[in-house]
């Protein structure tokens, strides 16, 4: 979330599309299901599935570098610790899939052509990145990228990886909820709430007014 770096870069935010319902989808295997997402930064990914009927609860931090080794938001963005900003999306399958969760990750908030970078953020930490925590999701993210790369949707190749999950260490409290508490803040308003518009407009069956907690 470099808002300096926002005027040296291109002004637009990551092109909406409307992704396909997924082929294949994660089943259920408990009440309440854990995913977890990198998108670039965390702020606008948080923003926007908190927003999302059937999600309990969005957690910033970040996940896909060493299990032993600790981490913060100073550390993660000097980009050689492999880490990646992500969101600890907890909801109910019974409202909210895995999949259609995918699809409105891959419609509104990330751009899965970008290669370590969304928005006016570069670095391995700003990449795009699946974390599965199961066999189920794991199935149906792998499924639905090669049918985001079979969509015609995009023009350059797919470049959003399935990484191993290690691990998830939270983001520090500044960080949570930041949208919610920062409606006015620069980036917010450049970058993030353009995502969560467009979340409204195309899905708003899925939308709902006030964010989880």
């Amino acid at each position: 979330m470099a808002v300096a770096l926002a005027a040296a870069v291109p002004a637009h935010a990551e092109r909406v599309v409307t992704a396909p319902f997924p082929a294949v989808d994660a089943a259920p295997t408990r009440k309440l299901e854990t995913a977890v997402f990198a998108g670039g930064c965390y702020w606008g990914v948080e923003g926007v599935f908190s927003h999302v009927k059937g999600v309990k609860l969005v957690v910033s931090g970040f996940a896909g570098g060493p299990r032993d080794v600790r981490v913060d938001y100073d550390k993660v963005s000097a980009g050689d610790t492999g880490y990646a900003e992500a969101v600890r999306v907890t909801y109910d399958p019974k409202v909210v899939s895995y999949g259609t969760l995918l699809r409105i990750f891959f419609s509104v908030v990330a751009d899965p052509t970008l290669l370590n970078r969304q928005g006016p953020d570069r670095g391995t930490q700003y990449r795009s990145a699946l974390f599965p925590l199961n066999s189920e999701q794991d199935r149906a993210a792998r499924a639905y990228l090669a049918q985001l790369g079979k969509s015609g949707l995009w023009n350059d190749p797919i470049v959003t990886k399935v990484e191993p999950f290690t691990g998830f260490q939270d983001a520090g409290s500044y960080h949570q909820d930041f949208m919610r508490k920062n409606p006015r803040h620069p980036y917010i308003l450049r970058w993030d709430a353009p995502k969560l518009a467009a979340f409204q407009s195309l899905y708003p069956g899925l939308y709902r007014d006030q964010p989880s907690a």
